[in-house]
């Protein structure tokens, strides 16, 4: 069973999530929170599998809340909610952790495969907010000095999977390996490229200029 809290502080919007996540099969809403604070409080008792985390709450934003999130559960998804494609704030939010993020006024089908998505190891973004996720990290690794990072064969391999989009599971078919073992090799690779989420290992790992490859 996969286990979902809600950080929203809209009461309708915040119900209306807890219901719609109840209704797919091998979900439960473990949680919703109406702050940031309490959000970052309460959650990591419960250990979600994914938290879904509007980006406008007062006092304490979505993007820091998602970002001490991280800190306490390095292995915790988190989909954004956001009213607006704000570039910036999206990429702020994927910077801080975040995995992917989807419209409040989607169709309720079209978080429900968002959702779907992330709990797979995919990252759900428009096609329009992952150019400029993509731009911005090209941009920063243009301006920074070279970087030898030394990964293994294996880890190279899932990131190349990372790079082409590929889930967890379709990474681990791939390499004739288990989703666990693709997992351990995700947590190897944040630690090295001292990233927190697989959206900023893959574009980080496209912009390095020099990757050592070990055994």
């Amino acid at each position: 069973m996969n286990r979902i809290a809600i950080v929203e502080d809209n009461t309708t919007v915040r119900a209306s999530l807890a219901e719609l996540v109840e209704s797919i099969p091998g979900c439960e809403c473990v949680g919703t929170f109406a702050s940031g604070e309490e959000g970052i409080r309460l959650i990591p008792k419960l250990t979600p599998d994914l938290v879904m985390m509007d980006i406008h709450l007062p006092n304490l934003s979505g993007i820091e809340c998602t970002a001490k999130l991280k800190q306490l559960l390095p292995e915790l998804r988190v989909l954004i909610l956001t009213v607006y494609e704000d570039g910036d704030k999206i990429f702020d939010a994927l910077k801080a952790g975040a995995s992917g993020y989807i419209l409040k006024r989607s169709k309720p089908q079209d978080i429900i495969e968002a959702i779907r998505e992330i709990l797979a190891g995919g990252a759900p973004m428009t096609p329009e907010i992952a150019l400029k996720v993509v731009e911005s990290f090209r941009k920063t690794a243009a301006a920074a000095p070279a970087e030898t990072v030394n990964l293994s064969r294996r880890e190279i391999e899932v990131l190349q999977g990372l790079a082409k989009g590929l889930a967890n599971k379709e990474i681990a078919d791939e390499l004739s390996v288990g989703v666990e073992t693709v997992r351990w090799h995700l947590k190897q690779i944040y630690e090295k490229l001292h990233v927190r989420c697989r959206t900023e290992a893959a574009l980080k790992f496209l912009g390095m200029k020099d990757v050592g490859g070990g055994t």
